[in-house]
């Protein structure tokens, strides 16, 4: 029955990088240096050759100590200067101004010179913020789980993973164990990377990521030709060990945004948490889409449906696998 949504559901894959293209968040991120100084980074998406209107608002007590330097990377603005500060940033207040006028937000990360580490999102509603000395306990499980959510929902490799599952899949009990195989594995590996037990370069697990996608879309195939495979056999096998290569994904993501030091289990468990319910939106909106199909009488598209979605899944990934790969040859 769930495979009626194929369509569905790819459509929805396809359409996640242009539909966010508009958002993508910004990303200042000061770091304190031994000497009392900051380092300051600020990434700014590009829209075509013209650089977002965004600026950051110090606060007084904060002077530029050197002119900042600009390079564009990956359509985005990448802007680095120093500042100093006297009297240090606790308990002060710094913005973006032009935030207002724009669609995006402005993921922020200060960083002390002890290691801790304060997260928050500005946005066109609430464009400043006040530095604390130590982040409350409630900020950091905020935080971090729209992060994970976010992440996740972002995260269109991820996402036609689990939309290829949902095409493989017959039955509510083999799809609950198949989902749940999944969250344990990249569970596992998230917080083994994550707390620096596991270490595995990140170019060659995306793009195993990828593979993973072209063999599940493979199977999806097969088992309409009447040839199942290991992943028609055991999906929560398939979804286990190809879930401990998407933790690693997951974790390298949240390496780039950092953990606040005092708050590490905190913050990993609310991230994992995020990712997991943002998981399951999707694959409930899946289910809802399923249900609209039957009641409209789509079911007699199941039959070109299914082979259309794993075929533009596995050309997707097909395409993201030989990027990746020749994106870490020498």
């Amino acid at each position: 029955m769930i495979r009626a949504v194929g369509a569905a559901l790819l459509a929805l894959a396809l359409a996640g990088p242009a539909g966010s293209h508009e958002v993508r968040p910004a990303y200042l991120e000061l770091s304190e240096a031994p000497d009392g100084d900051y380092e300051v980074l600020f990434k700014v998406p590009l829209r075509g050759p013209m650089r977002l209107g965004l600026r950051v608002r110090l606060p007084e007590a904060c002077r530029t100590l050197a002119t900042p330097e600009r390079r564009n990377v990956s359509g985005a603005s990448l802007e680095r200067w120093r500042i100093r500060c006297e009297g240090g940033l606790d308990g002060r207040t710094l913005g973006v101004d032009g935030l207002t006028t724009t669609l995006t937000d402005v993921l922020v990360r200060i960083q002390g010179a002890d290691d801790n580490v304060q997260l928050a999102r500005l946005t066109p509603a609430a464009p400043s913020l006040r530095v604390e000395e130590a982040p409350a306990r409630s900020q950091v499980v905020t935080t971090y789980f729209r992060l994970g959510v976010e992440h996740i929902l972002l995260g269109i490799d991820h996402l036609l993973f689990v939309a290829a599952l949902l095409l493989l899949v017959h039955g509510w009990r083999a799809l609950a164990a198949t989902v749940t195989a999944f969250t344990v594995a990249h569970s596992l590996t998230l917080a083994a990377a994550t707390l620096g037990w596991v270490r595995v370069p990140g170019p060659p697990v995306e793009a195993t990521i990828a593979l993973s996608i072209v063999f599940v879309a493979a199977e999806i195939l097969h088992a309409r030709q009447g040839r199942p495979g290991a992943a028609t056999r055991w999906p929560w096998l398939v979804a286990f060990t190809f879930g401990l290569l998407h933790g690693l994904g997951f974790a390298a993501a949240l390496a780039e945004i950092g953990l606040p030091q005092a708050s590490i289990p905190l913050a990993l468990l609310f991230f994992n948490v995020g990712v997991e319910a943002g998981q399951l939106l999707f694959v409930a909106a899946a289910l809802l889409a399923w249900r609209a199909g039957k009641a409209l009488g789509a079911r007699r598209a199941a039959g070109w449906a299914t082979p259309a979605a794993a075929y533009g899944i596995g050309s997707l990934a097909a395409c993201w696998t030989l990027e990746r790969v020749l994106g870490f040859l020498p």
